[in-house]
């Protein structure tokens, strides 16, 4: 860090990170213990290592009461594996589904930056979870904490140039930023006990710093980056800290546009707190392009905030500094000048569900997999689907942003084998689904999310049917628009950018945004606050009727929301009996 830095009064969490032996702290001798949870300065550092200490509200209070008097808490973990591009192989999702049966809670998520998480492991099976997700040749390695987290990147397994181009790059970014300590290996890989601790401060045996590019403090908060393109920003690339917008001549990429300072974190109390998306920042070569990204990196690792976590994210520096003297703090660090964007910009969006046609002839097939939980109930036999498709057809499976699912290098005789493997199971194929629950997602919430307010995962899919029937009643049941969801304001699930945001804000009511769009380059504005869950698609419901009454020919929602403004929403809707 530099001297203005560390000069600050660092937060808790800069002091403790500084001094956990490059993320090791107490961890192994907790591990050890027989207890079902860690001590709150482990609890941070394991983050690091890719799992977060949960509580389960629901069945808080289960095992009976404190000493004093209140619910004991029901420990459980979530495991999140690292996925760049969401590219996996058939025998690695399965080995991921074994895990969720044998030491999860029997489902698997896919999340909204193309990683997959297991729910519901107890301490005693911790260190096997992440043991075996290695031995699959994934890893859990940074994909929480203050690190470089999943790198995002358009998943579709076209197999043309500019796609493996893109995917080659993701895996670039991810193994240069990745965390190189070994405190990783030495407690999740290894029977090694409590020693090596001073191997681990300060230099590995090679004799180099055991963090090159993150120091003992490693970063201010999580960094996150995403690779799309102009003509297909699935992965929303301008609500991450760094987006790149491949640029391309034909099938070749001939460099990207690189954005910075996006982010969706928000801290309803404190008023310095702000959804952001990303600002245009340069042009970059396929040569020069990591020596940009690694700029900007270190301009945020020396510059963020480390005295309030809450505005420790790289879209407060660009908020706070300009785009200008952000963009010459970056020329610093790169060692000269850098050329203004290339005028491209996106778009377009392709979620990618349903059947398309690769390179070699082969196909690959959407799958819509809402909210991105897979399990098998009485309805849907999902899982056991995918297991069947996984061992038979051995598909490379690609994880998307929206929570679902690609089977790639299907054969043209097995296309219609895999729909009927779905079939016979029960799950929906892509054309049965409607728009409305196609194009929505929600992050977990309530209950093992501590940071959730109320309901999200579990409460939209009853929203949709509602939605569902009122769009149908109105003829607006093929309009394409995205409902997000998240139970809390600090918007996993991307809601402030989408057609319809719905952020939890009270147990049981929710901020109604509206005027984002599916292109994911403009922010959307409070509609009304503090709505109640069953209130929320009567809420809506006059916006509907406003805009199959008055929309501009080929007008999307989002951009008919947009057009009217909150108080000519608010003035209609009021006007409507209800």
């Amino acid at each position: 860090m530099t001297t203005e830095t560390t000069e600050t009064k660092l937060s808790k969490a800069e002091a403790l990170k500084a001094a956990s032996h490059f993320l090791r702290g107490t961890v192994p001798e907790q591990l050890a213990q027989a207890d079902d949870h860690f001590d709150h300065d482990n609890e941070l550092l394991l983050k690091f290592h890719g799992t977060y200490q949960q509580d389960d509200r629901d069945e808080r209070g289960v095992g009976g009461l404190t000493e004093d008097g209140k619910k004991k808490k029901s420990y459980i973990f979530m495991v999140r594996t690292k996925i760049p591009s969401g590219k996996l192989t058939s025998q690695q999702l399965l080995d991921e589904l074994d895990l969720c049966d044998q030491v999860g809670n029997a489902t698997l998520r896919i999340t909204s930056r193309q990683g997959l998480q297991l729910h519901g492991v107890l301490k005693e099976n911790l260190k096997d979870s992440i043991r075996r997700i290695n031995e699959t040749q994934l890893s859990t390695l940074g994909a929480c904490g203050d690190v470089n987290r999943n790198v995002m990147c358009c998943p579709a397994p076209y197999g043309t140039n500019a796609q493996k181009t893109v995917h080659a790059l993701a895996d670039q970014i991810a193994h240069h930023f990745a965390p190189k300590t070994k405190s990783y290996h030495e407690l999740w890989l290894t029977d090694v006990g409590t020693g090596h601790k001073e191997q681990l401060n300060g230099a590995g045996s090679d004799g180099f710093d055991v963090e090159p590019i993150y120091g003992k403090f490693y970063m201010p908060r999580k960094f996150k980056m995403a690779i799309g393109f102009p003509h297909d920003n699935c992965v929303d690339v301008y609500t991450n800290d760094l987006g790149l917008l491949a640029i391309t001549d034909g099938d070749c990429v001939t460099g990207y546009n690189v954005v910075v300072g996006g982010g969706f974190g928000v801290t309803p109390s404190n008023k310095k707190t702000f959804p952001a998306l990303a600002k245009r920042l340069t042009y970059a070569t396929p040569e020069n392009v990591l020596q940009v990204i690694e700029a900007v990196f270190k301009v945020q690792r020396d510059y963020g905030n480390r005295e309030d976590r809450k505005r420790a994210r790289l879209k407060y520096v660009v908020h706070d500094w300009g785009i200008e003297k952000f963009k010459a703090k970056v020329e610093e660090y790169y060692g000269s000048s850098l050329p203004e964007p290339d005028p491209a910009d996106v778009h377009g969006f392709n979620d990618h569900m349903g059947w398309e046609q690769q390179a070699d002839g082969r196909w690959f097939y959407g799958l819509n997999i809402e909210n991105g939980r897979i399990k098998d109930t009485d309805e849907m036999h999902l899982k056991t689907a995918l297991r069947v498709i996984c061992g038979e057809l051995s598909p490379s499976i690609h994880l998307t942003a929206h929570q679902s699912l690609l089977f790639g290098g299907i054969a043209e005789a097995k296309r219609s084998r895999l729909e009927s493997i779905l079939v016979d199971h029960g799950v929906k194929l892509t054309n049965q689904i409607s728009e409305v629950r196609r194009w929505s997602m929600a992050c977990v919430a309530w209950p093992t999310c501590g940071l959730s307010i109320t309901e999200s995962e579990r409460a939209l899919p009853g929203m949709i049917d509602e939605m569902e029937a009122e769009l149908a009643r109105l003829g607006l049941e093929k309009e394409q628009f995205t409902v997000r969801m998240t139970g809390c304001p600090n918007g996993c699930a991307r809601p402030y950018n989408s057609d319809i945001g719905l952020v939890g804000k009270a147990r049981g009511k929710y901020t109604v945004f509206v005027g984002g769009r599916l292109l994911g380059d403009r922010l959307a504005f409070v509609f009304k606050d503090m709505v109640p869950e069953g209130e929320v698609v009567a809420t809506l419901r006059p916006l509907f009727v406003y805009f199959k009454q008055d929309r501009q020919p080929g007008e999307t929602f989002g951009d008919f929301c947009h057009r009217k403004g909150v108080e000519d929403l608010l003035a209609y809707a009021e006007a409507v009996p209800a």
